[in-house]
């Protein structure tokens, strides 16, 4: 079995496989260590393993690199890209930090070496909101995710511009979705990501990371949940609340970058160390420091 044979190659090559909770399931079921971005970038910060094999976007293996420049980083799909991450890049960012010297630059984990290299800290979905409120009393800017800037900024009336990226998943849901959810579950609990937009984060009972998401429903004597993010948290939702009804906001909630990635690809780079991820000195060095700003404000 292919199974077996990843079994095998890891064992040898003293490597770690790295899974990001919307994978694909089988990609999931293979994977040591399944996780949203901050506790996969905190596994990748710790790990003693020689080969991290991180089963994600392009940008999740890149800060894996940052976080463990020693080791080999390995990605099993080279297409596999961030489109948020994209909609942001180093040159437009120092053009911005020179026009406002005063703001202090959020940078949302989703984004690539460069710009976080130009931030003051990075953040997580799960630790945006005590990071950022850590500045209260600063001028900030939160790049790329307007959304989550917006969430964050209206929640508690803070001084805080944001770049006009956004998720190409979270970013479609709208209200009237939530709405006809509701009336075909009304006893269910509305979970829904902070990627998505204001308006339909306010129809919400809980806002927060895929990891908080899979806690709190874990946690809540209710049984049964709407969920509003990618759809691969339905398989650990399940595997770990086998009792509880678990309902899609919406039938578009799949990322097509994270899904790229099968078995036989994560087969592939260990056997043939495919594809290795590098970042350059000068660059590694500033993103290692916006990030362990986070790791130690979070």
């Amino acid at each position: 079995m292919l199974q077996d044979e990843i079994r095998r190659l890891k064992a040898g090559k003293n490597a770690v496989i790295l899974a990001h909770y919307y994978q694909n399931r089988d990609v999931q079921d293979v994977a040591d260590f399944i996780g949203d971005s901050l506790e996969l970038s905190k596994i990748a910060a710790k790990t003693e393993a020689d080969v991290i094999v991180f089963c994600g976007v392009n940008f999740m293996a890149e800060t894996a690199k940052i976080l463990s420049p020693g080791k080999k980083v390995l990605l099993p799909v080279k297409e596999a890209k961030c489109p948020m991450a994209m909609m942001v890049d180093g040159p437009a960012l120092k053009k911005y930090k020179e026009e406002h010297p005063d703001r202090i630059v959020i940078c949302y984990v989703n984004s690539y070496a460069d710009v976080k290299a130009l931030s003051d800290v990075c953040v997580t979905s799960a630790n945006a909101e005590k990071i950022v409120m850590s500045y209260q009393n600063r001028k900030m800017l939160y790049v790329p995710d307007r959304n989550l800037g917006i969430y964050l900024r209206e929640k508690y009336h803070l001084d805080i511009e944001v770049w006009p990226g956004f998720c190409c998943i979270h970013n479609n849901l709208r209200v009237a979705q939530v709405l006809e959810m509701r009336s075909k579950h009304p006893d269910a609990l509305v979970l829904i990501h902070p990627e998505a937009p204001l308006r339909v984060l306010k129809q919400a009972d809980f806002i927060g990371s895929t990891k908080q998401i899979i806690d709190y429903a874990a946690a809540s004597p209710a049984k049964a949940f709407i969920i509003g993010t990618e759809e691969g948290i339905m398989h650990p939702l399940q595997k770990r609340n086998p009792e509880k009804e678990f309902y899609l906001l919406s039938s578009d909630l799949r990322c097509f970058d994270m899904k790229l990635t099968t078995i036989e690809d994560v087969h592939r780079a260990l056997r043939d160390g495919t594809y290795e991820i590098t970042v350059p000195d000068d660059v590694l060095s500033g993103a290692r420091r916006a990030l362990d700003k986070m790791m130690e404000m979070s």
